[in-house]
């Protein structure tokens, strides 16, 4: 994993966590889940925890200890993993097929194409080339197979 130079992170315990009900728990996430699937406030490449706290009406370090506790991540890691799976549809997804990687990572809210192919290939471990192609060749090895059956 050299490759993009990725370092392993150590896991802290977020601050917070004790102060927070599971009502209190619950409703946050809610409210991310709103900002993220719904609006997908991802897309900013700006968007932080702070800015999200702001729009749902509660502290930065509510954001990260909810974080924390449903998703087991941290705030930037949570982002980059609904950029991910959005760029992830949208490289193997035919009305898409003529994007640049640089297109892809702008619509996904990634500053610049570096963090995007690093993020990908953290989660993924291939680039977003490299799993176009695989996601090529194995769509069209469906629709051979499917052609030799009839």
């Amino acid at each position: 994993m050299a490759k993009y130079n990725i370092t392993e992170r150590k896991k802290k315990e977020a601050s917070y966590i004790g102060a927070l009900s599971t009502s209190l728990v619950e409703e946050i996430y809610e409210k991310i889940l709103l900002k993220f699937v719904v609006e997908k406030k991802y897309r900013d490449p700006e968007y932080t925890a702070a800015k999200l706290a702001e729009e749902i009406g509660c502290n930065a370090r509510y954001i990260s200890a909810v974080v924390h506790l449903r998703y087991r991540d941290n705030f930037s890691q949570l982002i980059n993993d609904f950029r991910i799976k959005e760029a992830m549809y949208m490289i193997t997804d035919k009305h898409f097929a003529d994007l640049k990687m640089e297109d892809v990572a702008k619509a996904t809210g990634f500053a610049n194409r570096q963090c995007f192919y690093s993020a990908f290939f953290r989660k993924n471990g291939m680039t977003p080339l490299e799993y176009r192609a695989q996601n090529a060749t194995s769509k069209k090895g469906k629709k051979e197979s499917e052609t030799d059956e009839e």
